[in-house]
């Protein structure tokens, strides 16, 4: 497929003649493995909804959630079921049918929002780092400075700085001229995929999406690991093990995540695109947004003792 359309002619937007499509390459064009790949990413992306769903709907139905860590989660949750569909849905299609054609609009669509929803996620586990700070470093103060009105306007910010910064690259990215072949070597409309396409000068939007890089990536996650030392330094500081296990149970889940996030994000963003490396840029970028949202959800209920009790209460009412 994809040397049928190395050999067909090229185009740039000159004129006010724009391309109507992209061609996404995906996981690989082999047929053998099209049918397996869909039920597995179908099975993926239902479980991630219903995981994500549930503990939404746990976080505001069980009055014993309603504090600022589970309020942050339930905005977590909702983050995760919204990445999830950016992405999966267009998947699963292609591998069903075959087709990996996405429209321009639809492409940009799909970055725009899957810009959004990664920078939300940075900037809102960094406000679940703090909040864990203060419970932990600041507890006498904790109830009177992480009240339900700083929750709330924490977690807006999160969404707001998402929406304004996807507006802006997103818009930076879609005035460049395109020209060359309409093939996106990914699985979906990632940032660099798509300028690679382009044949204008690139030096301003890359310079813009460096600052924003620092601003809504490296900024967030040097915050959370700034948290994450200071937490880390007073719960070595209990002199009883079972204080200081107490203490760290009430942060290993989110640890855990961020840990898995930025883990995967740092070697997707830092890899070389190289031909050699492609493949491996494209199984690390599965698992930070394909599977990371599926993963949450199950370590939170896992791990947490207060999400397993409402869950059980909530079956228990349900069976009733």
């Amino acid at each position: 497929m994809r040397d049928q359309w190395c050999c067909m002619e090229k185009w740039e937007w000159d004129n006010h003649t724009l391309p109507v499509e992209f061609m996404l390459l995906g996981m690989g064009n082999v047929p053998s493995l099209q049918t397996p790949l869909f039920l597995l990413s179908l099975i993926i992306y239902l479980v991630t909804m219903a995981a994500n769903i549930l503990i939404v709907v746990l976080v505001i139905a069980d009055l014993h959630l309603h504090t600022p860590m589970y309020f942050f989660l339930g905005n977590l949750s909702s983050l995760e079921t919204c990445y999830s569909s950016t992405i999966l849905p267009r998947l699963l299609a292609s591998f069903l049918t075959g087709d990996r054609i996405i429209s321009v609009r639809g492409c940009m669509a799909q970055l725009y929002f899957f810009g959004c929803f990664l920078v939300s996620e940075c900037y809102l586990l960094a406000m679940m780092s703090y909040d864990r700070y203060l419970a932990i470093c600041q507890p006498l103060l904790y109830t009177s400075l992480m009240t339900w009105k700083v929750s709330l306007q924490l977690a807006a910010a999160s969404w707001l700085a998402g929406f304004l910064t996807s507006t802006v690259a997103t818009s930076f990215l879609s005035h460049l001229r395109f020209c060359g072949l309409r093939i996106i070597d990914h699985f979906f409309c990632d940032f660099t995929p798509v300028l690679e396409l382009a044949c204008s000068d690139t030096n301003v939007v890359r310079l813009l999406a460096f600052i924003l890089a620092i601003l809504d990536i490296v900024f967030p996650f040097l915050f959370t690991l700034a948290s994450y030392v200071c937490i880390i330094a007073a719960i070595l500081r209990i002199p009883s093990s079972v204080g200081r296990q107490k203490a760290f149970s009430t942060c290993s889940s989110h640890l855990t995540i961020v840990t898995v996030f930025y883990g995967t994000l740092i070697v997707v963003y830092t890899l070389p695109r190289t031909p050699q490396l492609r493949q491996l840029n494209k199984v690390f970028s599965f698992f930070y947004t394909v599977l990371t949202p599926l993963v949450n959800p199950l370590i939170y209920s896992l791990r947490n003792r207060e999400v397993r009790e409402a869950l059980r209460k909530a079956l228990r009412k349900a069976l009733a």
